[in-house]
């Protein structure tokens, strides 16, 4: 009898384990005003289609591509920066997005931090002509009252 229970438990817990289970029950997404939306499949497999990689007495190279549009080519090498080292690297990476477009930043990691460009990123508006000349007007004046202290 005490076998039998212990049988029973056994197939029961492996029976209602989800590792036990192939069949993808997941429900789909439903929304107010739209019917049933299906889920996407996010086990999709890309492929890397391109791969690179070099690395030789503290450089490296690495470049690659997938097969959904991702490029990403960068490199770097080590660097003594103050008493110690580090490592400073360069490199782009371009991907398409939702809408279509190709999004591309250029990058450069250092002893000065992370910097990226891209068209895509946001810039600081220009400065205005007066207050490039308001900000000389006040360095002239700081350095006139410097240079008149007896």
């Amino acid at each position: 009898m005490k076998i039998f229970v212990v049988f029973a438990l056994y197939f029961v817990a492996a029976g209602a384990s989800p590792l036990g289970s192939t069949s993808d029950t997941r429900e789909p997404v439903r929304t107010q005003n739209t019917s049933e939306v299906s889920i996407p499949d996010t086990t999709t497999s890309i492929p890397i289609l391109r791969q690179d990689l070099v690395i030789n007495n503290g450089s490296f190279i690495n470049n690659f591509e997938t097969g959904h549009g991702i490029v990403i080519n960068e490199s770097g090498n080590q660097k003594q920066i103050g008493d110690g080292s580090g490592t400073v690297s360069s490199g782009a990476f371009s991907f398409t997005n939702p809408e279509g477009a190709v999004i591309t930043v250029t990058w450069i990691a250092n002893e000065n931090g992370f910097q990226a460009t891209g068209d895509h990123l946001p810039t600081p508006h220009p400065t205005p002509e007066h207050v490039v000349k308001m900000l000389a007007d006040m360095e002239a004046a700081a350095l006139h009252a410097i240079s008149t202290i007896p």
